[in-house]
């Protein structure tokens, strides 16, 4: 998932953009179920026996972000009859000027299409794409392809606000029942939230799962406290049990490792994780997740370079692309009718009759939001100029892929 993002796991502790450090991984003991489905794989008439594919990872499998990148590139690998020397996937890539020697050793090695998965990436990522005009460059989370004006860069993300409103729905299903049971009281309706940084991104998804969760528990709040750092398995553990013992009820994330999950099962706390499935590491506690689907993006672009077509400078997945999706629902934490509702709130954000970030829902500081500039074309002043807010709601992923959804809304408080 990226906002000026900052830390990179290697073998050592690097300190990023943010400047601050991510611990170096520890062994994952338990091994993750597979990923994917929902991607396109029709393959009909198209030659790749001249396509060779290039990703490039923040981190490796032991981050449930990077293995979501890694993982769908391996079953699109098989699903387009790939061999294994037509993909190359580098991993534990900083957000440095190793990520632009990593992208000239693929591009070296044959590499005609290019992805990288972090949004410190970008710069280098650009620098390759303009050194390298015959190749095609495609980087996740960034923000600057559709003003860069370069013809070979590309950028993508997906409306995850969307799943995330939707895991939210879930939630707001299970503290309804932890409310209708007796447990907790209806101002007893706290949850937690586990960011990495303070960016755009998290802030984007974390208000969407509040909206989703208040869509069900009109009373809830969430506390939101930041690791700063996009994997950290101690520091993510630490700041959900800092909510656990803050009252919150359930927890749910924006980072990368097993950290949060575990605290949660660890004390019967209901979890909502991002990217995978968690119910292996937290079955008593996880109960659902939601992540982006990459598959379709990666055979778009390759399909595109593949046939010698040109294809979207600045790409948006959504729910109708398959893009967007939630993993399973845990039928044994999840409350009763929760599938049900589900149908009925991805039928409403299909059609168009639900909004995420409909204005009628939420308030700042106690006021209505009428309009609202966002930042949408990344100059570096980090100023707004882009009317973000059309028809009574915020048009989130519409004018840039990359979120840009940064406000503070009420019933939010920031630890």
């Amino acid at each position: 998932m990226k906002k000026i993002l900052a830390i990179v796991l290697s073998l050592i502790l690097v300190i990023g953009l943010a400047a601050c450090g991510a611990k170096e991984p520890a062994e994952n003991t338990t091994e993750a179920p597979e990923i994917g489905g929902g991607t396109q794989t029709d393959t009909a008439g198209i030659d790749y026996s001249g396509i060779k594919v290039g990703l490039i990872c923040l981190h490796d499998e032991n981050s449930t972000y990077d293995n979501n990148f890694i993982k769908e590139m391996k079953k699109l690998k098989d699903d387009l009859g790939l061999s294994d020397d037509q993909v190359l996937i580098k991993t534990n890539i900083p957000e440095s000027d190793e990520c632009l020697n990593a992208a000239e050793e693929l591009v070296d090695e044959g590499c005609n299409v290019i992805f990288a998965d972090s949004f410190g990436h970008e710069s280098y990522i650009m620098q390759a794409a303009q050194e390298n005009p015959d190749v095609q460059f495609c980087h996740a989370t960034g923000t600057k392809a559709h003003t860069a004006n370069i013809p070979n860069f590309h950028n993508a993300f997906a409306s995850i606000y969307e799943g995330r409103f939707l895991a939210g729905v879930a939630a707001g299903m299970k503290v309804q029942e932890m409310i209708d049971s007796g447990k907790i009281t209806a101002a007893q309706a706290k949850i937690g939230y586990v960011g990495a940084f303070p960016y755009a991104e998290v802030k984007s998804g974390y208000t969407s799962f509040f909206l989703g969760v208040r869509s069900i528990v009109e009373s809830a709040t969430m506390e939101v406290t930041f690791t700063n750092s996009w994997f950290d398995i101690a520091l993510e553990r630490e700041a959900a049990l800092k909510l656990i013992n803050d009252g919150c009820v359930l927890i749910s994330q924006h980072a990368d490792s097993e950290g949060a999950p575990k605290a949660c099962e660890e004390n019967g706390i209901p979890n909502v994780s991002y990217n995978i499935d968690t119910s292996f590491i937290g079955p008593n506690t996880a109960l659902i997740a939601s992540r982006i689907n990459w598959g379709p993006y990666y055979k778009l672009a390759i399909d595109a370079v593949a046939q010698g077509k040109s294809f979207d400078t600045d790409w948006t997945g959504t729910i109708a692309t398959g893009s967007v999706e939630l993993l399973e629902l845990n039928e044994k934490v999840a409350a009763e009718g929760t599938k049900e509702k589900l149908d009925e709130v991805m039928a409403g954000l299909e059609d168009g009759s639900i909004k995420v970030y409909d204005t009628s829902t939420f308030t700042v500081k106690g006021a209505p939001v009428e309009s609202y500039l966002a930042d949408v074309d990344d100059d570096g002043t980090f100023t707004g100029e882009t009317e973000a807010i059309i028809d009574g709601y915020f048009h989130e992923s519409e004018f840039r892929s990359a979120p840009y959804f940064d406000l503070d809304i009420d019933g939010i408080t920031i630890l």
